[in-house]
């Protein structure tokens, strides 16, 4: 069963994770920068429009970095401007309240929608895609775009979005904890990540099948992962049901793929 390429119905992307993890700090060490390098380059990032219009490559064709780290794929939510579709594609305006950009979404003759694109006029949408770069112009190329139905993801993006930035920018929260006096132990406990389980952090309305597979995969600790399969058989979910349930977990950014396309572990392992 390929989940890459349920995953990528309706132009959507391969899979990915928020970072989360040990890539915290304002410098890349020299030691491992190939290895973060690589590990960026597949993980899925939430941003807002801000941040893509300032994200700065070193070399004139080279990637895009955000906060030191190499941007691969990427995610944020906004509202749509305006529509322009033409035969090959479809050209949305978003604005998040950072900034505006140009989306662009190519059209599958062989998978067409039967949703008119103007449909998602003056909506709240999620996109899932990559930033690109034509005639000094930057644009996402998207892979997907989906309506928002709770007003509340939109709040949870924005709050993910600076989360990851400050554990880029300033390391992960644990190294906060312990203060004089208790005070930033208890700063984290009251409102900040150290002490929070990972289930806690999962949005609202998330599904029941999506929480039963989350539940097998939060507690991973092995890089490769484990295999969809072994999930299946924990959680006790069908497979015409897990496969929804992962895209799911894949969209939120809570987990990610490692060695293959049927292995995921948690964000919080990066």
């Amino acid at each position: 069963m390929s989940y890459g390429g349920d995953y990528n119905q309706g132009g959507g992307g391969g899979g990915g994770g928020f970072y989360a993890g040990s890539q915290g700090g304002t410098q890349a060490s020299p030691g491992g920068s190939e290895s973060r390098r690589n590990r960026s380059s597949e993980t899925l990032r939430p941003v807002t429009i801000k941040q893509i219009l300032e994200a700065r490559q070193e070399v004139g064709d080279g990637p895009f970095m955000i906060d030191s780290v190499e941007l691969g794929l990427l995610t944020f939510v906004g509202r749509v401007q305006g529509v322009t579709e033409q035969a090959t594609n479809i050209t949305y305006v978003l604005d998040d309240g950072t900034g505006t950009l140009d989306v662009k979404q190519w059209i599958d003759a062989d998978s067409p929608s039967d949703e008119s694109a103007q449909n998602l006029n003056d909506k709240y949408v999620r996109v899932l895609g990559q930033l690109k770069s034509f005639s000094n112009k930057r644009h996402v190329g998207a892979h997907r775009i989906r309506a928002v139905e709770d007003y509340n993801e939109v709040q949870y993006h924005f709050l993910e979005t600076v989360a990851v930035h400050l554990r880029l920018t300033r390391g992960p929260p644990e190294q906060f904890t312990g203060g004089v006096g208790g005070v930033k132990q208890q700063d984290t406990e009251m409102g900040g990540m150290g002490n929070t389980s990972s289930t806690s952090r999962l949005p609202p309305g998330l599904s029941d099948n999506a929480r039963k597979m989350f539940l097998q995969i939060k507690d991973v600790t092995e890089n490769e992962g484990i295999h969809v399969n072994v999930v299946k058989m924990k959680s006790g979910v069908p497979d015409h049901l897990a496969t929804d349930a992962i895209t799911e977990l894949l969209d939120l950014g809570v987990i990610f793929t490692t060695m293959d396309e049927w292995h995921f572990a948690p964000m919080d392992l990066l």
